[in-house]
């Protein structure tokens, strides 16, 4: 598992058909012997601000530790270099591509129930959300995918940092996201959360979003302050409003045919490197969190305090709708709201 150089050209079979790849920036090459497995990942490939790159490099770590080094080898594709992410988490269920990481929300696409986790305000920190999947409320949502999807989560880390919206214009209550196009996640329910919230609305692939802010197609995107910095969002907006609407969980996705392939000894201490990493991430993106807000006040972007009570109530309603649309998300919703920090 040791770095090439990014501009190296590979190519590779995904599948029983042939499918080449041109020039991934790939970090990571197969030893003899090893178990090859892909990680993808959306995310920018920065090793201080990339939540999928930081995974990455502490799954590497245990993976050694772990005394897998010899066994297992794992390479790395950032920067969307094996598709877009709705096409990546298909290519997961049909086990062309072994891993994933990303939030939650990816995964709605597959199983609905998923988007559980991404109704507003669902969480009020992401310490309260480690209470509530260590006490299991995460069960029923990683039974559900792997039921209907063929995927499963192996590990839960982080996005670094509540997601918040930065727009080109200045937004304090709902009343200043009118009209505004604001990027969302291709997910039904966060597209929901921020039209509740006052925006219009727009998915859109996250590999698409810089060109689209350039062009004045989208006025603005939610998501996390070093994903900003990471891709560089703040050169396009200059305002960042924290909302803190969507406490997002990071996911380690692993196809169940990749995971059925394994021997179940190596796969036991797998899961273990890989649930240390989870740990591990976790802690850098706490930490990440407070210096890319800084780095963005250092790059001319506005933070402000904006009236996070006036979004709350109004995303309230959907969250309501949504139990009664899926009755199954009921007790998970009625966990995670009974667990306080």
């Amino acid at each position: 598992m040791r770095p090439v150089d990014r501009r190296r050209i590979i190519q590779g079979t995904l599948a029983a058909g042939t499918l080449s790849l041109a020039a991934p920036a790939m970090i990571g090459r197969a030893q003899a012997a090893a178990l090859r497995m892909r990680l993808s990942s959306s995310q920018a490939n920065d090793p201080k601000f990339g939540n999928g790159r930081v995974f990455y490099d502490k799954l590497v770590g245990q993976i050694r530790a772990n005394g897998l080094g010899e066994q297992i080898d794992v390479s790395f594709f950032p920067d969307n270099q094996l598709g877009q992410e709705i096409d990546v988490i298909n290519s997961v269920k049909l086990g062309v591509i072994e891993m994933m990481v990303s939030g939650s929300s990816i995964a709605a696409n597959l199983v609905p129930l998923v988007g559980t986790f991404d109704l507003g305000y669902l969480f009020s920190s992401f310490e309260q959300q480690t209470k509530a999947f260590d006490a299991g409320a995460a069960r029923p949502i990683e039974a559900a995918l792997q039921r209907s999807a063929g995927i499963r989560i192996i590990a839960w880390a982080y996005n670094f940092g509540a997601r918040s919206v930065l727009s080109k214009r200045a937004v304090n209550t709902p009343e200043d996201l009118a009209g505004q196009k604001i990027r969302t996640l291709p997910n039904p329910v966060i597209t929901e959360c921020l039209r509740l919230m006052g925006a219009a609305a727009t998915p859109l692939a996250f590999g698409e979003i810089y060109t689209a802010l350039q062009a004045g197609v989208i006025d603005g995107l939610e998501h996390d302050p070093p994903t900003m910095v990471a891709s560089k969002f703040f050169e396009t907006s200059k305002f960042y409003s924290l909302t803190q609407h969507n406490f997002s969980p990071l996911a380690l996705y692993l196809s169940d045919i990749a995971y059925n392939r394994m021997n179940p000894a190596l796969r036991e201490r797998f899961i273990d490197a890989a649930q240390k990493a989870a740990v591990e991430t976790r802690a850098h993106g706490l930490a990440v969190e407070k210096e890319a807000l800084g780095l963005l006040r250092e790059k001319g972007v506005t933070v402000i305090e904006c009236d996070r009570e006036a979004f709350r109530k109004r995303v309230e309603p959907q969250m309501q709708a949504f139990m009664r649309n899926r009755p199954e998300s009921k007790p998970v919703i009625e966990q995670i709201r009974a667990i306080s920090v």
